[in-house]
């Protein structure tokens, strides 16, 4: 593991404790209630973990559309193109408690599964969850689809904490519980074979923020005039992209420094770029 990547998951440490570190709840089993939870952490992370501080944007989004008729709260679409502007798919690589639970598992010794045309194709089903569970289910039945019947985040930080941590949900729990908990545990496995397997194939908040990826202000870059396409960059990478930065793309930084012509950096915003160009006078 190289310096970057060091960083990086030293990053995603940090953000996994901020998001959860209401650490009374993980004792008493009860959820965080306070005034933090009216806003929204940019990664996936459960408003139902004992330990959440602030809710979750897919949630927040599926309970505005869920809401009262022509009342939709309009700070959450607010939020999320903010964080799409500012972050894109670089809160997938660095600011995602589940993303970072996918690399440690896929850390574990086995013979992986390669990356493919097959990848490239099965990454445009979050699009369809996306339209699905998200948009279409909350809208057409005041039902938070995404949350009630897949989000495996859900399951891992709220659902089996609170079950296992209060009796009466125990003896509730029933068919759609134990269904969730099965696809967490496929999750689970897939992503010890297949690198990032949610992020790649199942996120929706993966899909919305790769609307932005042309036009984030974070994340890396590639110099048009640098590049041979030689596709070294597609080759290190293991999620599925075409080309660094692309919709795919989590902004790991793994690619930066294989690039034999140079042509991929990290973005850097205007105020950076004219003192370096000041000093350099």
């Amino acid at each position: 593991m190289n310096m970057g990547e060091k960083k990086r998951r030293l990053t995603q440490v940090i953000c996994a404790v901020l998001y959860n570190c209401n650490f009374t709840g993980f004792v008493n089993g009860k959820i965080y209630q306070g005034k933090l939870k009216g806003g929204c952490v940019p990664g996936l992370n459960c408003y139902s973990c004992p330990g959440a501080v602030g809710a979750c944007p897919l949630g927040s989004l599926q309970s505005a559309l869920a809401s009262e008729k022509h009342k939709f709260h309009y700070y959450v679409l607010g939020l999320l193109l903010l964080f799409g502007i500012l972050f894109g798919r670089v809160i997938c690589g660095f600011l995602c408690p589940f993303g970072l639970f996918q690399e440690l598992l896929y850390l574990l010794p086995t013979k992986k599964i390669k990356k493919g045309t097959w990848g490239r194709v099965l990454s445009y089903l979050k699009y369809v969850i996306l339209f699905l569970f998200v948009l279409a289910v909350p809208l057409l039945t005041a039902i938070p689809g995404f949350c009630k019947y897949i989000c495996p985040a859900g399951t891992l930080e709220g659902g089996l904490p609170l079950v296992l941590m209060q009796e009466p949900l125990r003896e509730l729990a029933g068919i759609l519980f134990s269904w969730k908990v099965g696809l967490l545990i496929v999750i689970f496995i897939l992503s010890i074979f297949i690198f990032r397997f949610f992020c790649r194939f199942l996120c929706p908040l993966g899909a919305i923020y790769s609307l932005f990826h042309k036009v984030s202000l974070c994340g890396i870059k590639v110099e048009e005039s640098k590049c041979v396409d030689c596709n070294r960059c597609v080759q290190i990478c293991k999620m599925d992209i075409q080309k660094a930065g692309d919709r795919e793309c989590v902004h790991c930084g793994d690619c930066v420094g294989h690039c034999p012509t140079c042509a991929i950096s990290y973005k850097k915003p205007e105020f950076i770029k004219r003192k370096t160009h000041a000093d350099r006078s």
